[in-house]
This record gives C-alpha cells, structure tokens and sequence, in this order.
C-alpha cells in the first residue's frame, strides 16, 4: 500500500514539474517588464472602437513588429485613445494611418500602421490622425448576409415574394 502512494506522489510531482515547463516555456519569449517599452517612442491614435486589442499587442509595419500597444483610456466623447510604443528605428511621417486588423477570422487584434508621405515625421508624444477601428466579425457577416439577401431579392423579384403573399 505504501509503495502506491509513493509512486502516486511522484508521479502527482513529475506532473507538476511538467507543468511548470511548460508555463515557463509559453512565456519564456516574452518580456512582461515595463522593459518592454526601452527604445521606443509613444504616439497616440483615437478609435471609435478597439473590440479586443489589448496591452502588448504588436504594431506593424509592412507586416513586420515596429512596436506595441501600450495604455488604453477613454477620452470625453468616449472614443478609445491608444498609446503606440513605436521602435526609435522607425520614422513614420506625420500623416500616417493606424488601422486595427484581426489575425485571421477570429484572430487576435493588432495594429497596422501606414505610413504617409509628409517629410516630417512622428515624434514622441505625438497623436496619429487617420485611424480606422476594430471590425467585428460578427456585424461583418451580418453586413455580407444581408447584402445577399438584397441581392437575391433585386435579381429575383418573383422569388422576393413567399408563397402566402402570392395567394392573397
């Protein structure tokens, strides 16, 4: 009997360990210090909404990590405003544009960055202009599926009608 409960607690012990791994595996290419943002300035972008775009998310460049997102508030019309820690490397030009993009279907959330053509450029402390918020899949499948129920009905005017309405 007790050789079952040795075994028993190594094993509930080797498991532990395992899991341990692999906790610190999943978080081992991450730095979660406020180190995170050394060698980067903050510019500042306005959305309408950020649906799921959080603290540490990536800002992109031409599909390449020029950045992160940092602190999000409200402003007084209740528009959400995002600082964008952006690489100290990466000039962008004043009338650069920030778009929130989802990673596939139901991805997470990331900002896209579009440079502009101004030959000024960003400087730390400085607001993003042109914006464009977060898409929700949801609402976009609801746009596409009436669009083709307008569709089918503006194509198909007999077919617009069901049988009930054709008896009365």
């Amino acid at each position: 009997m007790r050789n079952n409960d040795n075994r028993d607690a190594l094993v509930g012990g080797l498991v532990m360990v395992v899991v341990a791994a692999l906790f610190a595996f999943s978080y081992g290419g991450k730095d979660l210090s406020a180190q995170a943002n050394v060698g980067s300035y903050p510019v500042t972008a306005v959305f309408n909404r950020v649906d799921g775009l959080f603290e540490g998310d990536e800002v992109r460049l031409g599909g390449i990590r020029i950045g992160t997102v940092g602190a999000q508030r409200l402003d007084d019309n209740f528009r959400a405003v995002v600082t964008l820690n952006i690489a100290n490397a990466v000039k962008l030009p004043t009338d650069s544009a920030a778009a929130i993009h989802t990673d596939g279907l139901f991805g997470s959330k990331f900002v896209v960055m579009e440079p502009g053509v101004e030959e000024k450029n960003l400087q730390a402390g400085d607001d993003i202009e042109y914006t464009q918020g977060a898409v929700i899949v949801g609402e976009l499948l609801n746009l596409i599926i009436e669009e083709g129920r307008a569709r089918k009905g503006q194509n198909n005017p007999e077919q617009a009608n069901t049988p009930q309405e054709q008896g009365n």
